[in-house]
């Protein structure tokens, strides 16, 4: 037994005695790059800007947290979906209030088709950081995932409107005059 726990804490390190501390608030700054994207010239242009966002959602509020999500990235990375999720699980258990643990975990099931398990995630990044792009275009590409069509495109739309510059935008083409008579839409 003693042999499992150290093997355990050797995967997915220590659970840390103390609490997460709260997530900084960088809403100010996420709002600046959010207006400097959407005035992007080209796509490098917003390229650079959206690293800067990724910058702000991948820095966790303290080591502990930062080392969960490094190491779900990097079994991720790996296609070790299991070990992942296991950890990605220990960083929302740990840091409740971080909403890239909760991004992390649904990409992490999303990437494996569990699009029902994926939504439920997306949605308590998306409660803890309303303006998170990535999150709101990963629930968009669920919603299709689970056919869901309209509600898909509802949402990528509201992406859009955050970063008119995300790769998914030419997934809208097309869908603008798809209802027809002949094609009634098909949204659950």
């Amino acid at each position: 037994m003693k042999t499992l726990a150290f093997a355990v804490i050797l995967a997915f390190g220590p659970v840390s005695a103390f609490a997460c501390p709260a997530v900084p608030d960088r809403s100010d700054e996420v709002a600046r790059l959010l207006t400097e994207v959407q005035h992007a010239k080209s796509e490098a242009e917003a390229r650079i800007v959206t690293n800067k966002l990724w910058e702000i959602w991948a820095t966790a509020p303290d080591e502990t947290a930062q080392g969960y999500l490094d190491r779900g990235m990097s079994y991720r990375s790996e296609y070790n979906f299991y070990a992942a999720t296991q950890v990605f699980t220990k960083l929302i258990e740990y840091c409740p209030d971080y909403a890239e643990g909760y991004n992390q975990l649904a990409f992490v099931r999303f990437l494996e088709g569990n699009y029902a398990e994926a939504l439920p995630d997306l949605e308590a990044a998306i409660a803890r950081d309303p303006t998170h792009v990535a999150a709101i275009a990963g629930q968009a590409l669920t919603l299709f995932g689970l056919g869901r069509m309209k509600a898909g495109r509802t949402v990528l739309r509201q992406a859009l409107r955050l970063n008119p510059w995300l790769p998914e935008r030419h997934m809208l083409n097309g869908f603008e005059h798809e209802v027809t008579p002949e094609a009634p839409a098909t949204d659950l």
